[in-house]
Order: C-alpha cells, then structure tokens, then sequence
C-alpha cells in the first residue's frame, strides 16, 4: 500500500502475498520473500523472508551488510548460533555463511551499505 503523495509505503509481513525466494539462485520453494525497498541492481534495501520448518538457505557471501530481525520462529546460523524471536543480528559485508531453521520464521531483513564517511 502507498500514500497518495508517494512518500510512504506500507507492507504489512502478514497480510501481503509473498514471492518465490530466489535471492541466492534458483528458487527455493520451502522460502518465499516480499520486497519492501529491494533492489536486485543494487542489491540494497530490505524485504521480508518467510522460511517453513526444515528450510535451509544456499550458502552464500554478502557484499554489503545484512541486518535481520527475528519477527517469529527460530534460524540457525551455520556456525551453530541459534536466533529466536526479537533477535537483531548484523553481519558485515564479506561475510560468507548459511541458515535454516527448525521450526519456521519469519525476518525483516535490510541489506545496506555504509556510508563513506562512517567506514572503518
């Protein structure tokens, strides 16, 4: 949903239809995603994930950051780390990992790159 003017849009995680997750390569059916500000050119912005019990992510390396919140369920990261409900979890970019989780979840997740003037 937008604003007449253009300035806001509005995604509700639980109410707007999802999409095939195909961000890693070839879809995976056990995942569906909604774009809220993605860009697949630029690989920047966020969009929601939804993965069912048993899903796991392709491995995969972040050329920017990637910031996720845990909105329901559990994930797994493969370094045994277990996230759960409420859990922010940042990587920096370069970072090489995958997922899954045991008993499905739902994640806000925000790809991004820092600004020039805030980089180490």
């Amino acid at each position: 949903m937008s604003d007449p003017n253009g300035d806001r849009t509005v995604v509700n995680a639980y109410t707007t239809p999802f999409l095939p997750y195909d961000l890693e390569g070839p879809a995976q059916p056990e995942m569906s995603w909604r774009p809220v500000s993605y860009d697949r050119e630029t690989g920047l912005g966020s969009y929601f994930m939804r993965m069912e019990p048993g899903a796991v992510t392709i491995e995969h390396h972040h050329e920017v950051m990637e910031k996720f919140l845990i909105l329901e369920g559990d994930l797994v990261d493969s370094d045994g780390s277990v996230f759960g409900s409420g859990d922010f979890v940042s990587y920096e970019a370069g970072t090489r990992h995958n997922s899954w989780t045991e008993n499905g979840c739902l994640i806000l997740v925000c790809e991004w790159q820092r600004p020039a003037s805030v980089r180490p």
